[in-house]
């Protein structure tokens, strides 16, 4: 339970040249946000901004959630966060995840298999870089170091890092991955939380967890008194991740969505998306759903509803929607009191 949560500001993707959040970022700062992220997909990437807002604050936090592992090496990973964190004054907070083989295959151009085991195998060796104690070396398949057969020699990092244990939080939704943040990572960042239902869904794969492990669930907030409008938000968001953000085959967010205890919904809402039919789509989305994973409406109401958030296994609420200082001080008070 965590009724002292702590608040952050996740910003998402960075998606036009007009797109500069830096005063939304300042207000942040000033207000007593703890951390801002940024992500990435298959448009801007999540390191960039997360800089560009760095340069222009000296206190708040700067997470990714998540940059996808198939996008760089481990090592250029660790040598871009090692460089930003020492940039920022140790403010990094290194979010990374496998993301799905929708854009690992058809963007990166790389194999999914196995993503625990080369989420594993990443972090163990972005963390001999940082440590900088011998030539950084790896025997797994997935990264080997130096790669066999050719002219290269075991390197160590030039640079000595601000930190050699910058916080690495994991992207995950599936049970194992989520043992996996659990097991290796500083922190657990769930795209959707459903708060009554954490433990149900993830209790085994949370058991044992240190006390600073940090639960920084993402959650699409918006303030207004039009409750019906906000919820229509929140369907059109998830009509597109369980309708068309992964495979017919394979989409780990329809996968989530029907741990939850709305599979037929989730599989009903995926073929009437794929065919094309996508606002029935929405349609069939269930409101209870969306007011689930999501904090909307008047103060009062979201007031309310933050009560099963602050006893559920979440630390840390990273509010997806504000675009106004008026809003981040409503969110603040109404979150931190």
């Amino acid at each position: 339970m965590a009724e002292d949560l702590r608040l952050g500001l996740n910003l998402g993707y960075w998606q036009r040249t007009a797109d500069d959040a830096t005063r939304l970022v300042q207000a942040a700062e000033r207000l007593g946000y703890d951390s801002v992220w940024t992500a990435e997909a298959y448009g801007s990437d999540a390191f960039t901004p997360l800089a560009w807002y760095g340069a222009r604050t000296s206190r708040i936090k700067l997470g990714t959630s998540v940059a996808q592992l198939s996008a760089r090496t481990p090592a250029a990973t660790a040598m871009t966060a090692m460089t930003l964190d020492h940039l920022t004054g140790g403010r990094l907070l290194l979010g990374v995840g496998a993301s799905g083989p929708q854009v690992v295959e058809g963007w990166y151009g790389r194999p999914f298999a196995r993503p625990l085991a080369r989420t594993r195998e990443y972090v163990e060796i972005m963390r001999k870089i940082w440590r900088r104690e011998e030539p950084v070396t790896n025997d797994g398949p997935h990264y080997p170091l130096p790669l066999p057969g050719g002219l290269g020699k075991p390197l160590k990092l030039i640079t000595r890092p601000l930190r050699a244990d910058i916080p690495v939080y994991l992207g995950a939704e599936g049970p194992k991955n989520v043992a996996l943040a659990a097991e290796i990572a500083q922190g657990w960042l769930p795209l959707f939380t459903f708060p009554d239902k954490i433990d149900t869904m993830y209790g085994t794969a949370l058991a044992g967890t240190r006390p600073s492990f940090d639960v920084a669930a993402m959650v699409m907030t918006m303030v207004t008194d039009d409750v019906r409008a906000a919820l229509d938000g929140v369907k059109m968001m998830l009509t597109l991740y369980i309708g068309g953000m992964g495979a017919k085959t394979r989409n780990f967010h329809a996968d989530i969505i029907g741990r939850m205890g709305y599979a037929e919904a989730a599989e009903r809402i995926q073929a009437l998306y794929l065919s094309g039919r996508k606002e029935e789509a929405f349609a069939a989305i269930p409101d209870e759903l969306a007011d689930g994973i999501s904090l909307v409406g008047p103060p009062a109401r979201i007031r309310e509803r933050l009560k099963p958030w602050r006893a559920s296994p979440v630390t840390n609420l990273l509010v997806m929607g504000p675009r106004d200082e008026e809003t981040l001080r409503t969110v603040r008070d109404l979150v931190l009191g």
